[in-house]
């Protein structure tokens, strides 16, 4: 078994190789990435400048005014001035450097703890001299309860990503992995990662981000419809959300129909604003797991069909909604969260033994769940006679108290029944598609949309054989 590398000894590996040379610019309160290299010895074989900016004004001196601080626009702009100011004042020795920057712009819990710390790190950095650059931006959430704390956290977390541009290059899993080397579980979270350049070009960044959750680095990530890594709370910011969960393996009339149906509703709400909603396709860890294991061709099919029709995705680790809504509430700050469900999977939602991790159980998750600014839409379902709709109106409970808090819940707005546009296709489950698709049945390509078939027989997804192979 391989011994971990301290702090340290990274930073004083990193001093002592005389092919590396770069420098330092933290702004906001990340200013303990420098001194760890400062600390090791030998600093002056790494490092030809560190920059060290707390005031605001001081900042935009150095990189013009701006209006978000701890944001990634700000990182990028330094990045940009850093490594261009590096490159120019050091020509003399670009035969033989591998140059880098290293950037951050940081929040630490303040005085009075009413803030919650976060950053933007970023790398540009060269594995060979004379060459393109490469490219690593992240964003961290910092959970220890005490600045000097996080403060060493986030140093931490600065040597391990420059050791681990230069040493796990060529395993952007292992690198990954390695950013929180030294640091006990659950004080930092990694919540958007992004590697690029010519030595990457190969790298999925949606599968690192899949790997984020995973892995626990974090319990959620975000991908835009073209595939983009998002940072949540800054893709989310002020907006109204409203979010579908599933399979969607693959995508059906059925998924379509209620994202429809539910935005019709959502619209109408008096504290929503139109122009600014923000639709989510959601999918947990446990639906891309099969025997264990989660298929990483599957989960990239699932996100790219989602994507072709232009909405983005989240995955996550949060099995139970109130969990799920906990999140969302979080990232959009008091604007609406709207939740849109299948009638069946409310009935689950009111199931107590979901809850007995809880200490108020059932009623502490309801206080989550529906929130002040959550809505839940409910979508019907066939009775058993495969004719009758079964809706909100038809829930009992065997419990009265729950069928007293269902009627509380709906006089006060925070679940809301919603129509189907056509009955004819309640007949459909992603498993049935997969299924016909798997064995060679006609008829699969009716259930789902037009692209979402094209996709899958271009693709070959989900076991689909052109005839000439069924033959």
């Amino acid at each position: 078994m391989n011994r971990e590398i301290g702090i340290r000894e990274k930073a004083l590996t990193l001093n002592l190789d005389g092919s590396i040379y770069g420098s330092f610019a933290e702004i906001g309160a990340g200013q303990e990435v420098s001194a760890n290299f400062f600390a090791a010895g030998g600093a002056s074989g790494t490092i030809a400048l560190t920059t060290s900016a707390y005031d605001m004004k001081i900042s935009d001196s150095i990189y013009g005014a701006s209006k978000k601080y701890v944001a990634e626009p700000r990182l990028i702009t330094m990045l940009d001035k850093e490594y261009s100011n590096l490159l120019g004042k050091l020509e003399h020795r670009k035969g033989d450097t591998r140059f880098f920057s290293f950037v951050n712009t940081v929040e630490i819990l303040n005085y009075y703890k009413t803030n919650k710390g976060h950053g933007w790190f970023g790398l540009r950095f060269q594995l060979k001299p004379n060459t393109p650059p490469n490219e690593c931006v992240f964003h961290v959430i910092m959970h220890d309860n005490d600045g000097l704390l996080q403060q060493k956290a986030l140093g931490r977390v600065g040597v391990n990503l420059i050791y681990a541009a230069y040493h796990y290059s060529d395993n952007p899993e292992m690198m990954l992995n390695s950013l929180l080397d030294g640091l006990g579980h659950g004080r930092i979270e990694i919540d958007m990662f992004r590697l690029s350049g010519p030595q990457f070009e190969h790298v999925d960044n949606r599968i690192l981000s899949l790997l984020l959750v995973k892995n626990g680095m974090t319990d959620a990530a975000l991908f835009g419809p073209n595939g983009d890594v998002l940072q949540a709370s800054q893709a989310l910011y002020k907006k109204n959300i409203l979010v579908l969960r599933g399979r969607f393996r693959p995508l059906t009339h059925v998924n379509l129909d209620m994202l429809k149906m539910g935005l019709k509703e959502f619209r109408k709400e008096e504290d929503i604003d139109v122009d600014r909603i923000q639709v989510l396709f959601e999918l947990t860890l446990k639906d891309l797991s099969a025997e264990g294991r989660i298929d990483e061709k599957d989960f990239l099919d699932r996100v790219d069909i989602i994507g072709s029709l232009g909405y983005t995705v989240l995955i996550s680790n949060y099995q139970k909604y109130y969990t799920l809504v906990s999140y969302l509430s979080d990232s959009v700050r008091n604007r609406k969260v709207g939740v849109i469900l299948g009638v069946e999977n409310l009935i689950q939602i009111f199931d107590d033994k979901y809850y007995d991790r809880l200490k108020g159980r059932l009623l502490e998750a309801y206080g989550i769940l529906f929130g002040r600014n959550v809505k839940v839409y409910v979508y019907p379902s066939l009775q058993e006679d495969g004719e009758t709709l079964k809706t909100l109106d038809d829930l009992k409970f065997e419990d009265p108290s729950i069928n007293l808090l269902i009627d509380y819940l709906r006089m006060n707005g925070k679940i809301e029944q919603i129509r189907c546009s056509n009955k004819d296709i309640l007949h459909i489950f992603s498993d049935h598609v997969v299924k016909k698709i798997k064995d060679c049945e006609d008829g699969w390509e009716y259930m789902v949309p037009s692209i979402v078939g094209n996709m899958i027989k271009e693709g070959k997804l989900f076991g689909w054989k052109e005839l000439a192979e069924k033959e």
